[in-house]
């Protein structure tokens, strides 16, 4: 089971990130170059109301939203980890999933992570990461 902890270290782990609070409710974010890539995302009372109206539910504790390539690879991963990842109205044409952090495993945790900030990230930074980790 992940935690916040482990976004946070995970996400502070990869060049260039720093954590801001989102200004509507104060939870933490992880931007690379002033862009964000993954935060904290608990439900609004629209969220609910419209989960609600297609029966479904909010899960239990600790919600990351992260960004995706685009929106065609958010939903292969949608279809890919249903048990994982979800979606909500909201994000509706917008390239993010969310999870809950107790279906997660640490080392999965990383691997979203690492993604959503490989495609925010500046161009000249994610290909240095991925020299770096002989990963291209």
């Amino acid at each position: 089971m992940a935690t916040i902890e482990d976004v946070r270290a995970i996400a502070l782990a990869l060049p260039r990130t720093e954590e801001r609070t989102n200004g509507h409710n104060a939870a933490p974010g992880w931007r690379v170059g002033g862009v964000q890539f993954a935060w904290m995302r608990g439900p609004r009372q629209s969220d609910l109301d419209q989960l609600a109206a297609l029966g479904r539910t909010w899960p239990d504790g600790d919600v990351l939203a992260f960004r995706t390539e685009s929106v065609d690879e958010k939903a292969a991963l949608l279809a890919a980890e249903p048990e994982l990842l979800f979606d909500i109205p909201h994000f509706q044409g917008y390239p993010a999933v969310l999870t809950p952090l107790a279906a997660l495993e640490r080392d999965r945790l990383a691997e979203f992570l690492t993604d959503a900030w490989l495609s925010r990230a500046p161009k000249t930074v994610a290909r240095a990461y991925l020299d770096d980790h002989g990963l291209r």
